[in-house]
């Protein structure tokens, strides 16, 4: 008997969509041993030069000019792509998407970004016969995401399937399952195991995130953590920016016994369960993540769009602040220092993330929709 299929479709735009689609298929594999899956940046892979140059473009558009960003986002933001746009995107970007669900053959299309989304559904309207599942990947629902084709949406919060209801969504379509993360973040590692495996101290400890991309080098505030560094240890995560990482390595404000600066990592995860506060770009990826261990959040910098929506979702639910000012830093460096020892904020914040979100909802859902 063949095993079930689950095909996952994202697009490179910020690392979240695609992260989403691989910790749904690591939290599939994890209940389900016998499942495959497949993830695929779709656009990269069926136009392997054409791809990473409009995401290159992107990435300098969202770091140089995010307000032109926010702008296109809003001014979009009710509508769903219509049949010449679908028609054009199909044609230009992703003319083999039919080649590739038919080689493939799952039992299911699982999307997690808009553009493949609107592909497969566009595919659907013309006679694919193959359920296709939509995971919003943000705590905002734009209309980009929207397709009468799709079978059932896969939400963050209420609040989403609430924005979608509205733009005409059947509510019975809509299940709230927060977004997935990696089974890595399923459970908590041992805190002496983990300092000790990134050589670090036993005490209170910030740990600051760039993003998916690491833009966050010039930011006045961040700067400021530093003068904090005799009393509180500084663990700054900086992705894929190698140059950023080397600019910071050299500069005397970073050098420091109790700052520490790290690239790429997938151990993020351990370096949660060491941190007493988080300091993040809102990207609903690593805020899920920083939820789902019970961390408190300031953010900084969201880009117009759907990152000030999910700053607005975990400050209103009691999960951060924004971080604007350097009275916000010593306040919550201070409070730190306080809760260290007793665990305080991580103890409250674990009680409301058990109210609000289990990492294994998203993964039961698509199995229980494939029986």
């Amino acid at each position: 008997m063949r095993k079930k299929r689950v095909l996952l479709l994202s697009e490179g735009f910020g690392s979240g969509h695609t992260q989403a689609a691989y910790a749904l298929a690591a939290g599939l594999k994890q209940l389900c041993p016998d499942i495959q899956t497949r993830v695929i940046e779709l656009g990269k892979f069926l136009n392997p030069v054409l791809g990473p140059w409009i995401i290159s473009a992107y990435r300098k558009t969202v770091s140089k000019q995010p307000k032109m960003v926010g702008l296109m986002y809003r001014s979009n933001y009710k509508k769903s792509f219509n049949r010449v746009t679908q028609l054009a995107i199909h044609r230009v970007f992703y003319t083999h998407t039919s080649q590739v669900i038919n080689q493939l053959k799952p039992e299911l299309i699982v999307c997690t970004h808009p553009a493949p989304n609107a592909v497969v559904a566009r595919l659907k309207r013309l006679g694919l016969n193959m359920p296709l599942y939509t995971l919003i990947t943000d705590y905002d629902a734009h209309g980009s995401w929207v397709n009468r084709e799709v079978n059932h949406y896969l939400v963050s919060s209420p609040v989403v399937k609430d924005k979608l209801v509205q733009k005409g969504v059947e509510a019975k379509r809509v299940e709230v399952t927060g977004i997935p993360v990696h089974p890595n973040f399923w459970h908590t590692y041992e805190k002496s195991d983990v300092l000790k495996h990134f050589h670090l101290k036993a005490m209170p400890t910030v740990l600051i995130m760039g993003g998916g991309w690491g833009i966050m080098y010039e930011d006045n505030a961040l700067a400021y953590m530093t003068k904090w560094r005799e009393t509180t240890q500084l663990v700054f995560c900086v992705g894929s920016n190698e140059r950023m990482r080397e600019k910071m390595l050299e500069d005397p404000m970073f050098q420091h016994p109790n700052i520490h600066i790290m690239g790429f990592t997938r151990e993020v995860n351990k370096l949660m369960d060491i941190a007493d506060l988080l300091v993040t770009k809102p990207g609903g990826m690593t805020c899920t993540e920083g939820m789902s261990k019970g961390i408190p959040m300031l953010f900084y910098e969201p880009i117009p769009g759907q990152e000030e929506e999910n700053c607005e979702y975990f400050i209103n639910n009691g999960f951060g602040e924004m971080l604007d000012s350097n009275e916000t830093v010593d306040k919550w460096f201070t409070l730190i220092h306080d809760a260290h020892a007793s665990g305080q904020f991580k103890d409250k914040l674990m009680v409301m993330r058990d109210e609000q979100y289990n990492p294994m909802n998203c993964p039961n859902a698509v199995l229980r929709l494939m029986q």
